[in-house]
């Protein structure tokens, strides 16, 4: 079973909105506390609730990883008219995509920071087709993960669902980053300085708050 720590914004009641979030690999959900991440949502007195989800080596490898996050998912629901994000760091963000891939209709957006987003064959073969959206998603090839995800990440680009991508500009993946960008809408893509690290994702939640959170 994952680990789940919720970062409330009130005492006996949700808020109305959630942020279901999952870390990089080797990290843990106190490290999303110790990195600021809920010190920058009271900073801003957001109605927002925090439920940070470490899933356990297994239930990634064997993905029931994602039978969690549907009920987790289900639960952060169950107070009507709550609206609530999903996402991650990483890792923390491939499974986000998988679970949204899954149950698109649970979520009110997606929140990507640095995501991993497949091997270099997966991705190798969306830029040799010319980038995602001349990519042909139902052309022969297992049916595997990766695969749904970008299959899914096709669909839904220009489609109703919010889609936040988060990337440092000197991060380490950043050419499979930059696939997903280009299809994105420039509005949904936030560049910052800086790497594959905490800095760099704590600068990106905060600027994530202030565009997408914040009431304006």
């Amino acid at each position: 079973m994952s680990r789940v720590l919720l970062e409330a914004a009130h005492a006996g009641r949700s808020a109305a909105r959630r942020v279901l979030l999952l870390p990089p690999a080797y990290a843990r959900a106190e490290d999303f506390l110790r990195e600021g991440f809920g010190v920058a949502v009271r900073e801003r007195n957001l109605d927002l609730d925090l439920l940070l989800i470490e899933p356990q080596f297994e239930s990634v490898t064997d993905r029931s990883v994602l039978e969690e996050l549907a009920r987790q998912l289900a639960a952060a629901r169950a107070a009507p008219g709550t609206r609530v994000w999903l996402g991650g760091i990483s890792l923390g963000a491939y499974l986000a995509l998988a679970c949204a891939a899954r149950h698109e209709r649970e979520l009110d957006g997606l929140v990507l920071f640095a995501p991993y987003l497949g091997s270099h064959l997966m991705t190798g073969e969306i830029a040799g087709a010319g980038g995602l959206a001349a990519w042909d998603a139902e052309a022969a090839g297992a049916e595997d993960e990766e695969r749904r995800i970008w299959r899914f990440l096709k669909s839904r680009v220009r489609g109703p669902l919010p889609i936040h991508l988060g990337l440092g500009s000197e991060d380490r993946f950043g050419e499979r980053h930059r696939l997903l960008a280009a299809a994105l809408e420039p509005r949904d893509v936030d560049v910052v300085p800086g790497g594959h690290e905490w800095p760099v994702w704590r600068t990106l939640w905060e600027r994530f708050l202030d565009v997408r959170i914040q009431p304006r």
